[in-house]
């Protein structure tokens, strides 16, 4: 046995015929946005404070206009579950076309100024090292300077050395063969004997 069809939502007709009337307290436009409302006569319609959905206005042009019976979810889509809370509730018309248009208007003109904030997300900054840290990190680098590469001072010396002894020793051997007479002529003589000046006695 095959299961029943499923229900859904009936179309949303502009004028009923039931005269039943919510006894809840008439719904005032000018309590409501402007978007979530038309007031146009071709498509009077509002939104359903109840269910959230689009429901047409009956009888705009009376005196006592209304909603009308109205399923909560799309016509023709969503299960047939009626909105009994909102069905057949009074509407009061205190805002005229005009206005409603002019509302509708400046605030469709104070949100096409707006603009999209950018975040700008702070930087993560690293805490600040101690200073023995600060110390370990200076003489960490000096030592990787100074031995070039990780060697040990002791081997990088010996090479700087070996490198430079034969110039050094040529230096040195250059001084020695210096002539006498090339000395200063007028510069006075170096002391030999080291002076012992002697304290006065008062």
């Amino acid at each position: 046995m095959s299961a029943p069809p499923e229900h859904t939502a009936r179309p949303r007709r502009s004028r009923t015929r039931s005269r039943t009337v919510n006894a809840r307290p008439a719904l005032t436009l000018s309590t409501l946005l402007p978007h979530l409302y038309d007031l146009r006569p071709a498509c009077a319609s509002l939104v359903c404070p109840d269910c959230k959905t689009w429901v047409p206005i009956t009888g705009l042009g009376t005196k006592k206009p209304k909603v009308v019976p109205h399923d909560t979810g799309r016509a023709g889509k969503s299960p047939a579950i009626p909105c009994r809370l909102g069905s057949n509730r009074l509407v009061t018309v205190d805002v005229t076309v005009k206005k409603w248009q002019e509302r509708l208007e400046d605030g469709h003109a104070e949100t096409g100024h707006r603009r999209k904030t950018t975040v700008r997300r702070k930087p993560k900054m690293a805490p600040a090292p101690a200073v023995s840290q600060i110390a370990e990190q200076k003489q960490k680098a000096t030592t990787v300077a100074e031995t070039g590469h990780g060697q040990p001072l002791w081997m990088l010396r010996k090479e700087q050395w070996a490198a430079s002894e034969s110039a050094v020793r040529d230096s040195d051997a250059r001084r020695a063969n210096l002539p006498i007479g090339d000395a200063p002529r007028e510069a006075p003589p170096v002391p030999l004997d080291t002076l012992h000046p002697e304290r006065r006695t008062s």
